[in-house]
């Protein structure tokens, strides 16, 4: 259970940090270090990395590092994908969303690894734009059962034109939206599928994981941009090929 402690400050210090990241390590450590089945730990790490996130997004906020426009049009309609997405994962085995989540991370890491394109002003997205990138990857994440922001990061930066740093604050305060949304539509499925959360494990994993994202945000602020976006995008494909490991045996038995 230490392990899974220590896992726990290592969620925040990467939602801190990378605006993104929590639930790619808070999902394997409940199943792997916590024993969680599945759906269960995909439902907990919502709440868990919401609350980070929220807590986490305060410090960006008193500095001006949230983009207010893209909190509006892409977040709020990343709720109600979020929770549709949510919704339609009662259809879908939990095998398989751990594997959708996977192959998500490794086009996500690609998108990040590839050279920014050399602009003097980056062209802003009009608001229909922003509004369907917000549905789009609510529903993805909603359906995968995870907070998003490895999603996000990549569509602020790439679709949004916003700098790393302004994405990385702006995504913490979207990713607790779309966890809150998540997490909500969870609590009516998870009893029908015989679960029920493990609101002592939630709360633990959300006081330590917030010291991380504290330390996180502080050590953010002194790294250049291009190698946040180039060391997020080899964390992605790390924990990427390590989720495919463990769980392509079981989908292609199963």
């Amino acid at each position: 259970m230490y392990l899974a402690w220590i896992g726990a400050v290592m969620i925040g210090l990467a939602l801190g940090m990378l605006g993104s990241g929590g639930s790619i390590l808070t999902v394997p450590i409940l199943v792997y270090l916590v024993g969680e089945p599945d759906k269960l730990a995909i439902a907990e790490s919502l709440a868990i990395v919401g609350l980070i996130a929220l807590v986490g997004a305060v410090p960006y906020a008193l500095k001006g590092l949230i983009d207010w426009r893209n909190v509006l049009f892409f977040g709020i309609p990343g709720m109600a994908g979020t929770y549709l997405g949510a919704y339609f994962s009662k259809w879908v085995p939990g095998v398989w969303q751990l594997g959708l989540f996977a192959v998500v991370m490794l086009l996500a890491a690609y998108m990040m690894f590839r050279p920014p394109k050399l602009e003097a002003k980056p062209q802003k997205r009009s608001y229909l734009k922003i509004i369907l990138d917000g549905l789009i990857v609510g529903a993805l994440t909603g359906l995968v059962g995870v907070g998003g922001g490895f999603l996000i990061v990549p569509a602020l930066v790439l679709l949004g034109g916003l700098p790393m740093h302004l994405a990385v604050g702006t995504s913490l305060l979207v990713v607790a939206m779309k966890s809150a949304s998540g997490f909500y539509k969870y609590l009516h499925l998870l009893p029908e599928q015989g679960y029920t959360v493990h609101w002592d494990i939630v709360l633990l994993f959300a006081a330590l994981g917030i010291v991380g994202s504290l330390f996180g945000g502080r050590i953010a602020a002194s790294i250049p941009q291009l190698t946040l976006r180039r060391g997020f995008a080899g964390f992605l494909v790390l924990m990427g090929v390590f989720i495919l490991w463990q769980n392509l045996p079981k989908v292609l038995h199963g």
